[in-house]
Formats: structure tokens, C-alpha cells, sequence
């Protein structure tokens, strides 16, 4: 038994898949099933039960699940305290963002990181807020940027950006040559929501006086996605201001204001309050909080 065979262990039963698995730790789906015959040898117990359609723990695997990620979070302590001991900032440390923070904030603000600490190895967690704060709260997660407000008296929270909502439509669109709208007339439109998340809560609510007329054409999981469908003039939708920016710049879409709806989404920083960050979390802490330069009404904001 050893480290990579739990560590591949964890991922079967979590993502109930052992071809999903071996993505995660790029391995081959019969190198995986070699790992987990491996450890259930060592154990002398039957870990997982395999369905065609799922993996499911058995009673036996349960319970090693809960010492297997302890005992990896033990080992990713132990080096990190290690590397904290030198001179040199390094050692591994896990990140929790969106895919639009991802996109449209990190990348810029990570280069720099790097070139800063090259000895650092960053691990992202990619998934929506309310994920992120539960891995940030049980420590699985060093940093994280979320949407705000959150309240948890466990974290630690900076405010980093402020980002304004907007109706987005093609240049393409008789609306483009308008500089606002009302919602009446927003409704009544072709609609391209957010399959999902922040946005889409906000404009179910926006538009719940609306909703017996309304006309929802496509529901779309990436805001990649969203521009590129509004571009081709598939419809119309709402974003936030800095993720257009390319779009705009380029003459593809158009923003335009919408009379009596304003609407915001804030980011910020959160880690726990009541621990010892590493070295590593602490310096892109610094960085990110470096980064905060941007003015409110155009800064990167992240897509749940």
C-alpha cells in the first residue's frame, strides 16, 4: 500500500468511475484496477462493489476512505511544512476558483506568481462557490476565490472586484444601435441564460414578472459559449462587463444598459482564519491582493 494507490482509491469512489479516475491521476483504466487489486489485497477486504453503471464503497471501503484522506492530507501537510522550514517559498498548494475566475482573472495574475516562486506547484480546484468554501472550511482547499456576500464566521474574506451586469446583444442585432433598453423589451427577446449559478439566479428573479411570456432559446454551461452564441446573432443575454471586453473591443457585441436593473456581482478572496496558512498560500495571497488594481466597473468578476 502506498500513497498513489490510496490517492487513486479516493478518486474511484468519489468520481464512482474508474476510467474518470484514471484521468484524474493519468492513468490507464486497467492500470487503475491494478492499484485498487493492490490495495485490497493489502487490506484483505473487497473495497469497492462494480455495477456497469456505477462504483459504489462497500462497508469496508467507507471506512478506509475516511483514513485515506486523512492520511493524504497528513502527507501534503508534512511536505508543506517541510518546505516552509527553508528559505525558499515552496511546495504544493491547492487553489479553488470557477471556470470564468479561471479564464478571465488567474491567468495574468498566476504568471506573475510563477515567475515569482517557480518552486510552488498550484493545483486548482475547479468548481462553483458554494463548493469552494466547503473545501476551504474542512482545509482541503488552501485559497479560494468566490462570489459575494458569504457568511462564515471561519473565513477570511478581502473584497477584490466589483463587476456590472450587462445586456449583450450582436452588433449584428437592430437593438445595437440603442444605448438602453427596458426590461419589457429585454424580455421579449431571444434569451441565452447561464445553465447554472450566480447570473442565473439573478435573472430568474429579474425576469420572474416575465416569466409566462418569456422565451429562454438556449441555456448554455460557459460564458465562452454564451458570447460566442450572441456573437452569431443566436440570441441575446446578460454578462458581466469586463468578460465581454475582447468582444466589445472587436465589434462582435454590443452592451447596452438596462433602465431601472442594476445589477453587480463582487469577488472576493477567502481562506480559514483560524489557520496556519503555508508560505506558498500566503505569498499568492499577496499577489493576488497585488493584483487588486483594476477600477470596480471593470474588473474580472467570476462566472458560477
Amino acid at each position: 500500500m502506498d500513497f498513489d494507490q490510496l490517492a487513486t482509491f479516493v478518486y474511484v469512489a468519489k468520481l464512482k468511475s474508474f476510467s474518470r479516475a484514471g484521468q484524474k491521476v493519468f492513468r490507464s483504466q486497467s492500470a487503475v484496477s491494478a492499484q485498487i487489486r493492490q490495495l485490497e489485497q493489502a487490506y484483505r477486504a473487497r473495497l469497492l462493489d462494480r455495477s456497469a453503471k456505477s462504483v459504489e464503497l462497500t462497508p469496508a471501503g467507507e471506512v478506509l476512505f475516511e483514513y485515506a484522506e486523512r492520511l493524504l492530507r497528513l502527507r501534503d501537510e508534512s511536505i508543506q511544512v517541510v518546505a516552509d522550514r527553508g528559505d525558499v517559498v515552496q511546495g504544493p498548494l491547492v487553489f479553488g476558483a470557477n471556470e470564468a475566475t479561471c479564464l478571465y482573472l488567474l491567468p495574468d495574475m498566476f504568471a506573475d506568481f510563477q515567475r515569482r516562486y517557480p518552486q510552488v506547484h498550484i493545483s486548482i480546484y475547479r468548481n462553483f462557490s458554494h463548493k469552494i468554501l466547503q473545501r476551504v472550511e474542512d482545509g482541503s482547499v488552501d485559497v479560494g476565490i468566490v462570489t459575494l456576500p458569504i457568511k462564515s464566521p471561519t473565513l477570511k474574506v478581502h473584497h477584490l472586484s466589483r463587476d456590472r451586469l450587462r445586456f449583450m446583444v450582436s452588433s449584428r442585432n437592430p437593438l445595437a444601435h440603442r444605448s438602453k433598453i427596458t426590461l419589457e423589451e429585454v424580455a421579449a427577446q431571444p434569451l441565452i441564460f447561464p445553465r447554472t449559478g450566480f447570473t442565473r439566479q439573478v435573472l430568474d428573479k429579474l425576469f420572474r414578472p416575465y416569466r409566462a411570456r418569456l422565451r429562454v432559446v438556449m441555456e448554455l454551461p460557459s460564458i465562452g459559449m454564451i458570447k460566442r452564441f450572441v456573437a452569431a446573432d443566436a440570441g441575446v443575454s446578460f454578462i458581466s462587463e469586463s468578460f465581454a471586453r475582447d468582444q466589445v473591443k472587436a465589434g462582435e457585441v454590443k452592451l447596452l444598459n438596462v433602465e431601472g436593473v442594476d445589477l453587480w456581482r463582487e469577488l472576493g478572496l477567502v481562506y480559514r482564519r483560524d489557520r496556519s496558512l503555508p508560505r506558498a498560500a500566503q505569498a499568492l495571497i499577496a499577489v493576488i491582493r497585488e493584483h487588486k488594481k483594476f477600477p470596480d466597473t471593470a474588473t474580472a468578476a467570476a462566472s458560477d
